[in-house]
């Protein structure tokens, strides 16, 4: 496994990470356990989670799971979701915030977190409180770096623009979205993120799965997936598992297959081939999943690899 810098920080993380939403959900506590064991003994040593997963459920297992192993660790955990019915039960102020951390310490049995991101852009609060907060988070020793989930270039460049001002803690990394299927951030955020040395953690890097060959155009999606599990992966895997994208997938596994590799690997290949992702957020539900992304990591493309599957992405012939 090789290892990063998350963003402009001086941590280092595996160039793939866990994502931990199905944790609590499709994934129970013991078999947390030994992903987490798995992590270990792959070099996989960043794990992305937040408090609205599971209900905290999420959180509560892998504190459970990091028993003994913390500081093996960078933990990335999130808050501003709603976590009850109140009105100040969400959002990205002072009040919510600084509640939200202290529940996210307590379920992840832990007296920092690593990485504490706001999970989106809160329009209704005033980025001053929001950044100095979080500034406030850092100096008290329970958050290490933060970073921000689902913001548009603009708005976090505006936060790190108030903290420089101010000598506040800035944002080290984005969490967007991002995948084969889905490079509308390729538009200004990734400029910026370059420009400015901010960290990228994609988020659903196989498109709910459709990037590992396992669904097939016209078939039902396998039992065992969280397509079949839940009506909003269906609706997700829907948006993407177009006639045309089916044909671009084709294409991208004959590619990857040209190479000794298939698509998966090619998938989490591709987003590593841009510096300034730190580290690709993959989903796992199942304990060899850790060895198969870490395997992805592994394959270097090259700049020609880099032309041939931008070719294939924007239907041109890369012959």
């Amino acid at each position: 496994m090789s290892y990063r810098n998350l963003g402009s920080s001086g941590v280092k993380v595996s160039e793939v990470g866990i994502g931990a939403d199905q944790f609590g959900l499709r994934v129970d506590r013991p078999t947390v356990k030994r992903i987490i064991r798995a992590a270990l003994d792959n070099g996989v040593n960043f794990i992305d989670t937040a408090d609205i997963y599971s209900g905290g459920l999420s959180e509560e297992y892998l504190g459970d799971a990091l028993q003994g192993y913390r500081l093996e660790m960078v933990i990335a955990t999130k808050g501003r979701s709603p976590m009850g019915k109140g009105p100040n039960d969400q959002g990205a102020s002072r009040y919510h915030l600084m509640n939200a951390l202290e529940a996210s310490l307590r379920r992840l049995r832990t007296d920092h977190v690593d990485l504490y991101q706001v999970h989106a852009f809160d329009p209704t609060t005033p980025l001053e409180e929001t950044m100095r907060t979080l500034d406030e988070m850092v100096r008290s020793g329970k958050v290490r770096y933060i970073g921000a989930s689902n913001y548009a270039a603009w708005q976090i460049c505006r936060c790190n623009d108030l903290a420089e001002y101010y000598g506040w803690e800035r944002f080290v990394t984005i969490q967007p979205h991002y995948h084969l299927l889905e490079r509308e951030v390729e538009r200004e955020l990734v400029s910026y993120c370059r420009a400015f040395r901010i960290g990228i953690l994609p988020y659903f890097p196989l498109a709910g799965g459709l990037l590992t060959g396992r669904y097939k155009p016209g078939a039902e999606a396998p039992a065992d997936t969280r397509v079949a599990a839940y009506p909003w992966a269906r609706s997700y895997h829907d948006r993407y598992a177009t006639p045309a994208n089916f044909a671009i997938l084709d294409k991208l596994s004959s590619f990857a297959a040209e190479q000794g590799h298939n698509l998966l690997e090619l998938a989490i290949a591709w987003l590593l081939a841009e510096p300034m992702v730190s580290s690709v957020i993959a989903g796992v539900s199942k304990v060899e999943h850790i060895a198969s992304n870490a395997r992805a990591a592994e394959w270097k493309l090259t700049t020609e690899d880099q032309v041939a599957v931008r070719a294939i992405l924007e239907q041109k012939d890369n012959k």
